[in-house]
């Protein structure tokens, strides 16, 4: 597939570090200036920090920051850069471009109307009612413990419709280490996987999930690759069952995508927004490994923006959906970011249901990533043309089918 349109931006304000083979000059981020020399260098597998820090001396580089996987984000001028790739330690060098959280549709208007004086009465909100989550928890079935992981803006910690469900949780952005949000994306997202099923509000697919915030985008919904790359290698690292990333970009990545292997192999499922261009599916919803989601709305049709492709797996409700927000607030939000959580909390639903002898594959008596999206297919409510199609995949994911084995 052919992919257009990257972006890039970022300042640098330099500070001097030392810690182990990175004794480097750390580049703060920021994504306001454009910096087109910042780069990934990948190294291959059993090359030592000694030889890494070596790789990067040799080529002169401004060295930006190490990675939880060991690799590195250099700044280089095009000779540094050639000279690093044609070591032979290096496995490749891309461009760490800069990915955004998937602009909700009408969000200036969304936002300006996200006042809320008070917390309001619970209310069940259409997307989720329309996937049929609230007819899962009388089953006994509410994901409780499930871990999901938000890869996204953060998640707003003093949400009183959140706050009970978040265990924990990182920032990658280079000015807090807090993962609290500070720009609303990520806690509206949050709130549809597993806002808390109490008497305000909105509830979630998932209401006694473990919310765990992967801060990688900052206050204005952007940052970098190597951002989202050691968010997924931390949401790996600790565990999760289930990630969702409502962000993208125009820019293929195999640094990324390696990453999303290694969690895919760790048993994490991945869930990803399809784009709202309207265009071809963008990234990482495109990789195979990660189930990409097509939106709807109340009507189930698929808005003019939802991007389409052979790449989408499945459909979700998107358009005017209610959740929490920043703070703690609520508001009305409309994109492919609002579709992919309520697949990602039907995910974690799935997970705590018997597994069928049929999707278990391996045999190996638990939910694997691939025999998840075979199940939230095979169970999913046809839409458009007859069988999978490019604008709905599958089709409308519906959990309480997705369960009833």
């Amino acid at each position: 597939m052919q992919k257009r349109n990257y972006v890039f931006s970022g300042f640098l304000a330099i500070i001097i570090v030392f810690t182990g083979f990175f004794a480097f000059v750390i580049a703060q981020e920021d994504a306001d200036t454009p910096v087109p020399e910042r780069k990934i260098v990948v190294f291959k597998e059993g090359v030592s920090d000694a030889e890494k820090a070596d790789v990067l001396a040799g080529a002169n580089v401004v060295r930006i920051k190490k990675l939880r996987h060991g690799d590195a984000v250099v700044s280089a001028d095009k000779d540094a850069e050639a000279k690093i790739a044609k070591d032979e330690r290096v496995a490749y060098v891309e461009t760490d471009f800069v990915v955004e959280a998937l602009a909700a549709v009408d969000a200036k208007k969304a936002v300006a109307q996200a006042r809320t004086p008070s917390q309001p009465a619970q209310v069940l909100p259409w997307g989720i009612n329309r996937i049929d989550a609230e007819e899962v928890w009388p089953t006994g079935n509410t994901a409780t413990g499930t871990d999901v992981g938000i890869i996204d803006t953060g998640i707003s910690t003093s949400h009183p419709d959140l706050a009970g469900n978040i265990k924990g949780g990182v920032s990658e952005v280079w000015y807090t280490s807090n993962y609290n949000d500070d720009n609303g994306h990520g806690s509206h997202v949050a709130g549809i996987v597993g806002a808390l099923n109490n008497t305000i509000g909105v509830v979630g697919a998932g209401p006694v999930v473990n919310l765990y915030a992967i801060k990688v985008l900052d206050r204005n919904g952007s940052g970098y690759l190597s951002n989202v790359i050691n968010g997924i290698d931390w949401a790996t690292a600790h565990g999760m069952k289930v990630v969702n990333m409502s962000l993208g970009c125009d820019c293929p990545s195999q640094a990324m995508h390696d990453a999303i292997i290694r969690a895919y192999n760790a048993g994490v499922v991945v869930v990803a927004a399809a784009g709202n261009s309207g265009g071809s599916v963008i990234y990482p919803a495109a990789y195979e490994e990660v189930i990409a989601v097509g939106a709807t709305d109340s009507s189930n049709t698929a808005p003019y923006w939802s991007s389409r492709g052979p790449e989408v797996d499945l459909a979700a409700p998107g358009v005017s959906i209610y959740s929490t927000y920043k703070g703690t607030k609520y508001a009305t939000l409309s994109g492919t970011s609002m579709a992919s959580p309520h697949v990602a909390g039907s995910a974690a639903l799935l997970l705590k249901a018997p597994v069928n002898a049929a999707y278990d594959a391996n045999e190996n008596g638990a939910w694997d990533p691939s025999e998840v999206l075979l199940r939230l297919q095979d169970s999913a409510t046809d839409l458009g043309p007859a069988g999978r199609d490019d604008v709905y995949g599958s089709g409308l994911v519906n959990v309480l089918a997705a369960v009833s084995l």
